[in-house]
């Protein structure tokens, strides 16, 4: 089973990636996550992506598409992935197919997870974080005993600057930008699966269970 997951930021993508991972035994690649390991290990690919970040660059299509070929060559890849975080744009979903041909693989399904903005601005601008230990709160959904005091050791909570709305309107506008050529484009293909995002956990387990095997009583 080879996925691709889109959701906006505050969509419960890592949730659901978790689950698909458990579900079909095949790895989660983050694009972010194999870039750093590459940098970190050394690699080839790795060095030449180091110097251009550390140079203030972005890291060209043609290195990440390079590092995705090695990841997905992998054994663990043997039955299947979920991308997460990519494809950013039509070049590099074009690139990828060329990939995946070399490899005699396909993509079986693009899962996008549909959020509504008021509710990805209510999710995310409602979380707050012990400056102290770290721990987690939403002013709706997981508050606090007391207002702006962690439960915990006392410490003062406070909202991440990306939290911020002006900031989660600014990710999700970005966000928007890059992804909606690429639903298009995976429409045209047949292989788009657009998900309700909101509800229960378990609703959206059964959701994508339903859009990826077509029957969500198939599952455990």
């Amino acid at each position: 089973m080879n996925l691709i997951l889109f959701g906006p930021p505050g969509a419960g993508k890592g949730t659901q990636s978790q689950f698909l991972v458990e579900r079909f035994n095949i790895p989660q690649i983050s694009t972010g996550d194999i870039l750093r390991a590459a940098v970190k290990d050394q690699t080839e690919l790795g060095i030449k992506a180091k110097i251009i970040m550390d140079a203030g660059g972005l890291v060209p299509d043609e290195v990440v598409l390079a590092i995705i070929n090695e990841r997905l060559g992998l054994l663990d890849c043997l039955n299947g992935f979920i991308l997460d975080g990519f494809p950013r744009t039509i070049q590099q979903a074009e690139g990828l197919s060329s990939i995946l041909v070399g490899m005699q693989k396909d993509i079986d399904h693009v899962v996008s997870l549909e959020v509504q903005n008021e509710e990805i601005v209510q999710r995310l601008s409602g979380r707050r974080t012990c400056s102290v230990c770290g721990k987690g709160y939403h002013s709706l959904y997981a508050p606090p005993k007391t207002l702006g005091v962690c439960d915990v050791c006392q410490g003062e909570l406070v909202q991440r600057d990306d939290d911020k709305e002006d900031a989660i309107i600014n990710r999700l506008t970005t966000y928007e930008k890059q992804t909606s050529p690429l639903k298009e484009y995976y429409e045209r293909l047949g292989l788009l699966r657009s998900v309700k995002g909101t509800g229960s956990v378990d609703q959206i387990k059964d959701s994508i269970i339903n859009v990826i095997i077509g029957s969500a009583g198939d599952h455990p």
